[in-house]
């Protein structure tokens, strides 16, 4: 078994409280490893997990777990923790694991879940849908799809992703969010495969010819890192490229500054506070 077997990597570094008196990972932790992998493989299918099982009017809990040793881990290792769904069942969803020090095979894992209504915990079918994006994903099929559009067309969607991460997560007084600039926008939006909107962001003219500025870019807080935000950007670049822009401006959040700066994209002038929040301006050329 080798890490190229797999589609799905989660990084780590073993950690002092990880360990025993001879500094190798207690093997109880092991299990956490996996666990927080299942978490990212989540990320990697473009599926925030709470709203989608709530969608799917289920859950998913661990049935069965045995986990086969080979070698252990030691403080300060970087390891990689990789996935594979190898098989859904009725209602059952069965996981390879594996996890490497510098391509050696520490050990191997096979974690069986079980689709359950919530409350009941009683099992049920998987759903067709969640079946599907499982092997889609597996496959290495896309599973995101963007869509640019008018205010009239996609502000039903783009509301929701704003609305979670402007006004829920950060604060944004609603008031503040909402302007009459939506209308005149190029608005893009991110869905996963099961439709639901998981970023947005919007593109308008500035008064300098040749000039375009993106803004309001939000992407599901459990989605970050994973690519829906580049995917916006790249959309909406080629829409102005498309339009005859040679360059794009935005306010980016100081959070934010080191993605938008992997984009090609460069401060400009000084930091400073909008809506509360430190922001600086950043641009980057269109070639």
């Amino acid at each position: 078994m080798k890490p190229a077997d797999f589609r799905f990597h989660h990084p780590l570094r073993v950690r002092w409280a990880e360990v025993d008196l001879q500094q190798i990972v207690f093997n109880p932790h092991y299990l956490t490893y996996y666990d927080c992998a299942m978490a990212d493989y989540w990320r990697a299918l473009a599926l925030p997990y709470e709203a989608t099982l709530r969608r799917l009017q289920g859950d998913i809990f661990l049935r069965k777990t045995s986990v086969e040793f080979n070698a252990s881990a030691q403080l300060d290792d970087r390891l990689d923790v990789a996935l594979r769904c190898e098989r859904v069942g009725h209602s059952s969803i069965t996981f390879t694991g594996a996890i490497f020090r510098d391509q050696r095979l520490l050990n191997t894992a096979e974690l069986v879940y079980v689709f359950a209504d919530p409350a009941s915990q009683r099992s049920r079918a998987v759903p067709a849908p969640l079946r599907a994006l499982f092997a889609a994903y597996e496959a290495g099929e896309r599973l995101t799809d963007v869509q640019l559009g008018p205010w009239s067309q996609l502000a039903e969607p783009a509301r929701a992703v704003r609305s979670a991460v402007f006004i829920e997560e950060q604060g944004i007084a609603h008031d503040e969010e909402w302007d009459a600039l939506d209308a005149d926008a190029v608005h893009a939006v991110v869905f996963n495969r099961l439709g639901v909107p998981v970023g947005t962001g919007r593109l308008l003219g500035e008064p300098q010819a040749g000039t375009a500025r993106i803004g309001r870019m939000a992407v599901d807080r459990a989605l970050r890192g994973g690519g829906v935000g580049r995917l916006l950007i790249e959309a909406l670049q080629q829409a102005a490229a498309g339009r005859g822009d040679r360059r794009v401006v935005l306010s980016a959040q100081r959070s934010a500054e080191g993605f938008y700066r992997r984009l090609g994209y460069a401060p400009v002038g000084q930091p400073y506070d909008e809506v509360g929040i430190p922001h600086i301006g950043m641009q980057r050329d269109l070639v």
